[in-house]
C-alpha cells in the first residue's frame, strides 16, 4: 500500500484499486462493474462463472481490512440493468456494517429507488472539505477531484521490446483518477506529464512508477 497527503488529508492506496481517506474513514471505489460478467455470459462470452463473484469477494476484503465508516462508489457500480448479480449485492450491503454512497456513472441505469430500499444513498456528486468526488474526471477550481471512469493505466517498457501495462492511479494536481475496481473492465493507457504521479497496481502491491 501506498499512503499519500493531499491537502493536509491522508489518503491509503489499496491494491485492490480502492482508497481509503483516513479522515473522513470512508474507503472510495470506483468502476466495479457489478452484473458485466453475467452480461458477457449472457451475450455469449466464454466468462468462468465463478468470476461474478470475485468482485464481490474483493470488495469484501477490503471493507473487512479498512473497517470504514462509509464506502462510497464512485459510479459504474452495476455495468447494465438488473441482473442476477443484484441479489448478491443486495446481501453484500445487508452484511457490511459501513454506510454506502453511490455517484451516478453513466451505466447506473439501474433505478435510484432500488438503491435506496437497500438504504444505499445516490447523488450525482459530492463535494466534502475540498474534495469534489464524480464519476467522470472533473476539475473545479478550488477543489481536489476524485474520480473513475477512466479506467486508467501505464505502459511500462522492459529490456529490449518487452511491454507490461498495468492499471493505476493516477494523480494530477488537481485530481487523482481511481483504476477500475471490477475484473473485465479493460485499461485505458495514459501518458503523464512531468508533474503528474502514477502508482501502478503490481502483483498485490503499489508502487509508484512516476517520476515525480
Amino acid at each position: 500500500m501506498q499512503k499519500i497527503q493531499i491537502n493536509s488529508h491522508n489518503f491509503i492506496l489499496h491494491p485492490s484499486g480502492a482508497i481509503y481517506w483516513e479522515a473522513k474513514k470512508m474507503l472510495l471505489i470506483a468502476d466495479v462493474h457489478l452484473g458485466k460478467v453475467v452480461h458477457f455470459r449472457k451475450h455469449g462470452s466464454p466468462v468462468p462463472s465463478n468470476a461474478a463473484y470475485k468482485n464481490l469477494e474483493k470488495l469484501t476484503e477490503v471493507t473487512n481490512h479498512f473497517e470504514p465508516e462509509t464506502v462510497c462508489f464512485l459510479g459504474d457500480l452495476f455495468h447494465s440493468k438488473l441482473n442476477e448479480e443484484w441479489h448478491d449485492f443486495k446481501k453484500w450491503v445487508e452484511y457490511c456494517k459501513a454506510d454506502v454512497i453511490l455517484i451516478s456513472g453513466n451505466h447506473d441505469i439501474i433505478p435510484k429507488y432500488l438503491y435506496e430500499d437497500l438504504g444505499v444513498k445516490v447523488f450525482d456528486e459530492l463535494l466534502l472539505d475540498g474534495f469534489y468526488l464524480t464519476h467522470h474526471p472533473t476539475e473545479i477550481k478550488g477543489t481536489f477531484n476524485f474520480s473513475g471512469h477512466i479506467h486508467p493505466g501505464i505502459r511500462m517498457k522492459g529490456v529490449g521490446r518487452q511491454y507490461l501495462s498495468l492499471p493505476c492511479f493516477y494523480k494530477t494536481e488537481s485530481q487523482l483518477i481511481l483504476p477500475a475496481f471490477g475484473n473485465f473492465t479493460g485499461k485505458h493507457i495514459l501518458t503523464p506529464s512531468e508533474k503528474d504521479a502514477v502508482f501502478a497496481i503490481v502483483e498485490g502491491e503499489v508502487i509508484c512508477v512516476s517520476k515525480k
